[in-house]
C-alpha cells in the first residue's frame, strides 16, 4: 500500500485544462469559477479566459415525482437518518427497479419506483457493550461480481459505526438484499476497536470496476485521507483490502499571499464525504466539504497523481475561528474573494450517464439547498437548479447524496434522479410535543440533468 499527501496546496493546484481562469472577486453576481486551470504567480492571478462562454447561473426550480416515508431520529423511528441513495435498475424488468438508501443507525431501506418501502436491513450490533453498533452512511452498486461461481450485483455500504464495508447481493427479480459480508471482513482505517469508538471511521463511499475487478473508494470521517480497497471473495463471501491512499489538501497558500485551512472543531479535519468515479476516464470525483470539488485520477490499483479542483466553495479562502462557548465557527476576517459558486457543505455527487463519455456532472451544493451541473467531459459549469415544494411532494433542503441513471423507468422517462431531503416536513411531533427529525428521500425525472 503507498500514500501520498499534499498537506500544503496552492490554490494554483487545479485542472490540468488549457484554460486560464481566476477565482478572484468580479462585479457579477456569480462569482469566478475554478472549474478550469488556473496559473499562480506571485501575489498575482490570470486573469480570467473562460475556454466557454461564462454560465447565466439562472436558477432553476423543478419538484419530485414522489418521495419516500419518513425516517425519524428517535427511539421510536429506530434512531434513522437517511443519507445517501443508489439505483438499481432490474435488467429483466425495469418497473421493479429498487432504490437502496442508508438510513445510518437503522441501517438500510429498499424502495420501490413509488417510494413504497421494500425491505429494512438492521445495520450490526456493537462487538461490545461499550463499542459502537453499526451506522450506515453512503450506499453504491456493484455490476457483475462473480461470488460463488455466479455473477451478482451488489449494494455496497460504509458502516461508519463499526468501520468496515458491508456487501448485500441484490436478488435480480425482486430487488431484495442478502448479507454477504465475510465474518472476518477488516477495519478500514483504525487500528483497533478502541479507536473505532473514537469514530474517525469510514465514511463516503463509491465504487467502480477496472479490468473486471471492483474497487471500493473511501473517505473518513473528520479526516482527510482517502481509501481505495479492493473487493473479493472468501468462503462464498466478500472481503476487501486496502490498496491505496491518498490524502487530500486540509491548507492552502492564497494569491495574497496567506495560508488558509477552514475552520473546524479541535482535533478535526475538513472531511470528504461525496465521491463517484467516471470509469470510462478514469476519474475519481471527491467533494471536501469545507473546499469543494476535487478530481484525481485512479487506475491500476492505485491514485494516481496530486487532487485537482473543480470547483471551489464560496466560503473558500474566508478567514473564520471556532469558539468554544457556541461550538460555532465564527468568521474573523473579510471574505477575500477566492471562493467558487458551491455554498458549503459540498456534498452529494453523481454521473448522469449519457453516453461512454458523455452525460452530466451533478453536485450537491448543501448550504443553499441547490445543485450543479458540469458537462462531464470538459466541466463546463450547465445548469444551477433548486428542487422545491410541489403538488406530488415537498423540496430537498440540506441535501447529503445523490444517484442518477440515464435509463428510461417507468414514471421517469428521462431516467430518475434521486436525492435525501435533510429536513422533510411536513413537520410531526413526538409524544413529548417536540418536533422529530425527519428526513427522506425524493424522486424526479432526470430531465433536468440533459442538455
Amino acid at each position: 500500500m503507498t500514500s501520498r499527501c499534499f498537506p500544503g496546496a496552492h490554490l494554483g493546484d487545479t485542472l490540468p485544462s488549457g484554460s486560464l481562469v481566476s477565482v478572484s472577486r468580479v462585479t457579477s453576481p456569480v462569482r469566478a469559477v475554478a472549474a478550469l486551470s488556473l496559473v499562480l504567480v506571485p501575489s498575482l492571478i490570470a486573469a480570467p479566459a473562460f475556454a466557454h462562454p461564462r454560465p447565466t447561473d439562472q436558477l432553476v426550480s423543478v419538484t419530485a415525482t414522489t418521495e419516500t416515508p419518513g425516517v425519524y431520529d428517535d427511539d421510536a423511528g429506530g434512531n434513522g437518518d437517511a443519507d445517501d441513495p443508489a439505483i438499481w435498475v432490474n435488467r429483466h424488468d425495469k418497473a421493479h427497479s429498487v432504490v437502496i438508501g442508508t438510513a445510518k443507525n437503522a441501517g438500510l431501506k429498499v424502495y420501490d419506483l413509488k417510494g413504497k418501502l421494500l425491505q429494512s436491513i438492521k445495520a450490526p450490533a456493537a462487538p461490545g457493550p461499550d463499542d459502537e453498533a453499526g451506522r450506515f452512511n453512503n450506499v453504491d452498486i456493484v455490476h457483475g461480481f462473480r461470488l460463488g461461481g455466479r455473477t451478482v450485483d451488489l449494494a455496497v455500504t460504509s458502516d461508519r459505526g463499526r468501520d468496515q464495508i458491508r456487501s448485500y447481493v441484490i436478488d435480480q427479480h425482486t430487488g431484495r438484499l442478502t448479507d454477504v459480508t465475510a465474518a472476518n471482513v477488516p477495519l478500514a482505517f483504525s487500528a483497533d476497536q478502541a479507536a473505532v469508538n473514537e469514530q474517525s471511521t469510514v465514511y463516503g463511499l463509491t465504487t467502480f470496476k477496472e479490468r473486471g475487478t471492483a474497487y471500493v473508494v473511501g473517505t473518513r470521517r473528520h479526516a482527510t485521507d482517502v481509501g481505495l480497497f479492493k473487493l473479493s471473495t472468501v468462503g462464498g463471501k466478500v472481503t476487501y483490502k486496502k490498496v491505496d491512499t491518498l490524502d487530500f489538501p486540509s491548507t492552502f497558500r492564497l494569491p495574497n499571499g496567506t495560508t488558509w485551512s477552514p475552520c473546524e472543531e479541535p482535533g478535526e479535519g475538513p472531511q470528504l464525504e461525496g465521491l463517484v468515479v467516471d470509469e470510462a476516464a478514469g476519474t475519481l470525483y471527491a467533494a471536501q466539504e469545507d473546499i469543494g470539488l476535487w478530481q484525481v485520477k485512479v487506475g491500476h490499483g492505485r491514485f494516481q497523481g496530486k487532487p485537482r479542483s473543480v470547483e471551489r466553495t464560496k466560503e473558500f479562502g474566508v478567514p473564520a475561528t471556532y469558539d468554544e462557548q457556541s461550538e460555532e465557527c465564527v468568521p474573523s476576517g473579510a471574505d477575500p474573494g477566492y471562493g467558487g459558486r458551491i455554498a458549503a457543505d459540498t456534498e452529494g455527487l453523481t454521473i448522469y450517464k449519457t453516453g461512454r463519455r458523455s452525460g452530466t456532472l451533478l453536485v450537491s451544493s448543501q448550504g443553499d439547498n441547490t445543485f450543479y451541473s458540469y458537462d462531464r467531459q470538459t466541466l463546463r459549469p450547465l445548469k444551477h437548479f433548486a428542487i422545491v415544494d410541489g403538488p406530488a411532494a415537498d423540496g430537498s433542503q440540506d441535501c447529503d447524496g445523490a444517484d442518477t441513471v440515464s435509463t428510461p423507468l417507468p414514471g421517469y422517462p428521462h431516467g430518475l434522479l434521486v436525492v435525501q431531503d435533510g429536513d422533510n416536513t411536513p413537520v410531526e411531533l413526538g409524544d413529548d410535543g417536540e418536533a422529530r427529525v425527519n428526513t427522506n428521500f425524493k424522486f424526479l425525472d432526470a430531465k433536468i440533468l440533459t442538455r
